[in-house]
């Protein structure tokens, strides 16, 4: 589906880098505060331009190994003794798929997402223009898929289900909705392409901040629900 008519995309990476630097520079992100039992991550919601093809942000299948096995993700990880989630972002954007990316092409911040896993999640929006540097690393990523931005800003994309309609496949019932638009966040990227929060909620504030330009007030995510399985 294409995205609401309301929405005007960028169509170059340069136009992307201009339109989230202006978007994130306005929002008042919220920071997770430093408490007992908190740990920190990072992880990136990088955009890549391909040779012909539309912008797409990077979204990870997990290895059917470790933490989070066969899971959505986004690529990231453990901010570990000394460094910044920025410099975390990095480190694990090239251990994990093979690239490299300067600190300047940062363009900046979303919410901290409280995880039920007791990990404050920091999410940074950064754009590459090369997707065929490519190279995943198999002992931590199972496959990488890019998701065009105008899949991610369609308005069929997001779906509120009942938790007990959450399913870990892609087969959602139409009626599963609840009637007060409450319940659990499902993002439709693509067939068997379901995800939930918390990876779900951070494309879902990518979306409506960077792309939809939504108001930060009605884009908040630390309330979303998590399905029981993401609570490792």
């Amino acid at each position: 589906m294409e995205p609401s008519p309301r929405v005007s995309l960028p169509g170059s990476i340069d136009e992307f880098r201009v339109l989230a630097q202006s978007r994130l520079a306005r929002f008042p992100r919220i920071e997770v505060p430093d408490s007992p039992g908190v740990r920190r991550a990072a992880v990136v919601l990088c955009v890549v331009e391909e040779p012909d093809g539309p912008l797409s942000v990077i979204v990870i299948k997990r290895a059917y190994r470790g933490r989070n096995a066969g899971q959505w993700g986004l690529p990231g990880g453990r901010v570990d003794e000394g460094e910044t989630a920025a410099q975390a972002a990095l480190r694990e954007l090239h251990e994990e798929l093979g690239l490299r990316a300067r600190p300047d092409d940062l363009l900046g911040a979303l919410d901290d997402f409280p995880a039920a896993s007791g990990f404050a999640i920091t999410p940074l929006v950064l754009a590459l223009t090369d997707a065929a540097r490519l190279r995943p690393n198999p002992d931590e990523v199972y496959s990488v898929h890019l998701v065009d931005l105008a899949r991610l800003a369609a308005e069929d994309t997001p779906r509120w289900v009942r938790a007990e309609d959450a399913v870990r496949q892609a087969q959602l019932r139409d009626d599963a909705a609840p009637a007060d638009g409450t319940g659990l966040l499902q993002m439709r990227l693509g067939p068997k392409m379901t995800i939930h929060a918390p990876t779900g909620a951070m494309l879902w504030q990518f979306r409506e901040v960077v792309l939809l330009g939504t108001a930060a007030s009605a884009a908040r995510v630390a309330h979303f629900s998590q399905p029981d399985w993401t609570h490792r």
